[in-house]
């Protein structure tokens, strides 16, 4: 619809109604609520800050929507001048996406779509990402919902706006604030509400049904193809309590074997059609996590099966007491800085100084507490390994304070009998951000071009000379890591490098990490080949006897993470760099207190997961995700070429859809065109007949008419004269007089002069609305 024109401009009156617009404030509460979304989690101690955070768009929205408003008006006012404005429009912000996009990919590890497409929950926050977001959504929401208000009342296309920021939410599994959700129902209902009540004035524009369809059509192809590429969060109902009132031994057997992890081999099928929704842990945390619980050295190619040896099950702890030592902040780099600043000659020897003087970018050290919910599930009996959250650092506290050790797969284990059903475990781990800083990389390379052993070596004797009784818990964490790491340093080169020396997995291997210069390169365009690569991820894919990895990476590439991570691991192997494949959970269920009151988040049995880990020199043991979990599942290997056209068929439906529609819109055109090329063929009477329809058509009068009402009416409306052709019509249908070739261009000639004058008088009539 559009507003009439106030001819007296009065300043006050402009800026109260501009500034005091609903469908302003509508725009700036959905970009408010879809900016929190987006907020910065890192640093995040409680909602407050993701409010002022989403806040500070929404001011920016407020500011941006205004000038963008100002411009929409101008241009339904000059529709020639306004096309040119908002392509102009368009370009701008266009270069806002693509200059934020670029400052926000520098130092970071991945591309824009991906970060997107991926839960915020598990990212780093980039601010310059949000903020293309921000800019993107902006020019769309406040075209769209301006234009649905404001120019073209339609209900349906608002409504679908409405849902855009629950989808997001929903996508990634996350709640939106109550706070947003009562705000957006609210400004929704009030300004369809206002804006249909607008439809009693002279100034609305009203459309006629048969006119509608057209945005109606695009937004809703537009929805249509969105669902088939974007992924939708699947929900699961929560079945704990009605199985935790199953008090069967075959059930019980069931669970016990699920999450007895700690098994001599593993085949990965304890992954497949894995939905059981049986809480395992209730957990508080500062985020999602990746747990390890086992981690496997040998892979048989004949089996399809991982084993453990002594690289995972030897004791690098003393049987002892809780705390136990896993890891150190920061891994090798921070013994071997803390060595650095302590001996000047060993710095220069290896060319830290720089590093000594300007320090490295430390992770964030965050805790994690473990509440085991075994005994309430119906298991009776506790596991023998804790759950050991990435980058951990210590396991510092549990219920149960001795016989726990750590293992050399960084596992802790429970010697002599299993940990309670009920255990409580703490932790002390490195947020995932060390690589994430181009600093840290920089003195990663520097420590990878030494002789890596004689640098363990040195770094260890300089930290092991100077620890004395009152050293602090952290250097003696320092000097037993990077000890443990020199001793058994030849285990990694001889044992984690074994690939079973398979030409085409090392061919494969050397063709995805060309180029790359150094192993955490390397690891990651491995992790990246699988996303890149047509790879599915089915939970009931049941592979054929004697299907291996080489059948996975190079034939069916279709299964779940056991399949991955074992490719992942032996691709890492071909390439030189020593990798175990793990298995444990991944936690990123956003929900907790259940049972224990002070957890946010929970783990479940379906949660089981295997992944791998990579020694990267200068660091140590790594963990990467090559598992593409967000492609569909489908139920069998028939129906997974299905899935691997899924991403493809909504961007297919889009582009077929937008053919039609571009052929709906110029069809007028088009049959104008064709009516008066098929008139010349025409017989003089039925060309006559044939004119008087088609301007009845074109003109929407009903054929109850006379030919003289039909012409008084096509004269009203636009000016035009059609007597000659309604008198001819006349004698034509009602005299059965036989009408000259004269006649018949006569009337052609009227057909011309009516279609052209009806396209002027309804251009004449929009100018008049504005």
């Amino acid at each position: 619809m559009n507003e009439t024109k106030n001819k007296n401009f009065d300043l006050k009156a402009f800026l109260l109604r501009t500034l005091t617009d609903p469908v302003l404030w509508y725009t700036i509460l959905i970009m408010t609520s879809l900016m929190y979304h987006y907020r910065n989690r890192d640093t995040e101690k409680t909602d407050n800050q993701g409010y002022i955070f989403a806040l500070g768009w929404g001011l920016c929205s407020f500011f941006l929507g205004w000038i963008m408003f100002r411009i929409f008006d101008f241009m339904k006012k000059h529709n020639f001048l306004g096309f040119f404005m908002y392509a102009a429009l368009v370009v701008v912000f266009g270069a806002g996406v693509r200059e934020a996009i670029n400052i926000g990919k520098k130092d970071y590890s991945i591309l824009w779509g991906l970060w997107f497409l991926t839960p915020q929950d598990t990212m780093s926050f980039n601010f310059w990402y949000a903020a293309a977001f921000y800019l993107l959504f902006m020019l769309f929401m406040g075209s769209v919902i301006y234009y649905f208000t404001r120019i073209r009342y339609r209900i349906f296309m608002n409504f679908l706006i409405f849902i855009i920021p629950f989808s997001i939410y929903g996508k990634e599994y996350e709640k939106m604030p109550t706070v947003f959700i009562i705000l957006l129902a609210v400004g929704y209902i009030l300004l369809m509400v206002y804006y249909r009540q607008l439809t009693d004035t002279e100034s609305t524009v009203f459309v006629e049904r048969r006119k509608s369809w057209k945005p109606i059509a695009v937004y809703a192809v537009i929805f249509a193809a969105a669902a088939a590429i974007f992924p939708k969060p699947a929900v699961v109902a929560d079945r704990t309590v009605l199985e935790t009132l199953i008090d069967a031994d075959q059930f019980t057997d069931k669970l016990n074997a699920m999450i007895d992890i700690f098994r001599d081999t593993t085949t990965g099928e304890q992954f497949r059609s894995n939905n059981d929704d049986t809480l395992i842990y209730e957990v508080r945390a500062n985020g999602p996590l990746r747990i390890k619980t086992a981690t496997h050295s040998t892979y048989s190619y004949q089996d399809d099966k991982w084993s453990i040896e002594d690289m995972d099950s030897r004791f690098s702890t003393k049987k002892g007491d809780v705390p136990v030592d896993i890891g150190c902040h920061m891994g090798i780099a921070g013994a071997v800085l803390e060595a650095a600043s302590i001996d000047s000659e060993f710095a220069e020897k290896y060319g830290l100084t720089e590093f000594v003087e300007n320090g490295l970018d430390e992770p964030d050290i965050r805790e994690a507490e473990f509440y085991s919910l075994f005994g309430r599930a119906g298991i009776t009996k506790g596991t023998d390994m804790a759950p050991v959250p990435q980058f951990a650092i210590a396991m510092t506290d549990s219920t149960r304070k001795h016989d726990v050790v750590r293992l050399r797969g960084g596992t802790v284990y429970a010697v002599d009998k299993y940990f309670a059903t009920d255990e409580f475990f703490s932790f002390v781990y490195d947020d995932d951000t060390f690589f994430m800083s181009a600093e840290n990389n920089k003195f990663i390379n520097k420590l990878a071009e030494c002789d890596y052993e004689e640098l363990l070596l040195d770094a260890s004797f300089i930290l092991d000379e100077n620890l004395t009784d009152e050293s602090s818990e952290d250097y003696v964490q320092k000097c037993r890591y990077i000890d443990i790491d020199y001793m058994i340093y030849d285990d990694y080169q001889e044992y984690l490098l074994d690939y079973g020396g398979k030409s085409d997995i090392k061919a494969l291997s050397d063709e995805i990490t060309k180029g790359c210069q150094t192993e955490y390169e390397k690891a990651k365009a491995i992790e990246r080949y699988f996303y890149n690569n047509d790879y599915v991820y089915n939970l009931k894919y049941k592979k054929e006897k004697g299907e291996n990895a080489e059948d996975f990476l190079f034939s069916t590439k279709t299964g779940v993470c056991y399949e991955y991570a074992t490719a992942m691991v032996l691709l890492a192997r071909a390439a030189g760099i020593p990798a175990r494949y793990c298995e444990g959970y991944n936690m990123t269920h956003n929900e907790g207190g259940r049972f224990v009151g002070s957890t946010n988040y929970s783990i479940r049995a379906k949660d089981l997961h295997g992944f791998p880990e990579l020694y990267i020199r200068g660091y140590g043991w790594a963990s990467f995700e090559p598992t593409v979990a967000d492609i569909v599942e489908t139920g069998n290997k028939k129906a997974s070429t299905a899935t691997d056209m899924l991403s493809y068929a909504g961007l297919m439906i889009l582009a077929g859809a937008m053919l039609v529609l571009l052929f709906a819109f110029v069809y007028p055109m088009l049959s104008h065109k064709w009516f008066i090329f098929r008139g010349k063929k025409r017989s003089p009477n039925d060309a006559v007949r044939a004119v008087m329809h088609r301007i009845c058509k074109v003109y929407g009068i009903e054929n109850v008419n006379t030919s003289n009402e039909a012409a008084a009416l096509v004269h009203e409306m636009s000016g035009a004269d059609i007597t000659d052709t309604a008198e001819l019509f006349d004698r034509s249908v009602y005299g059965s007089v036989t009408l000259s070739e004269q006649e018949k261009e006569k009337a052609m000639n009227e057909y011309i002069r009516a279609y052209d004058e009806f396209r002027e008088a309804r251009k004449r009539r929009r100018i008049k609305s504005r």
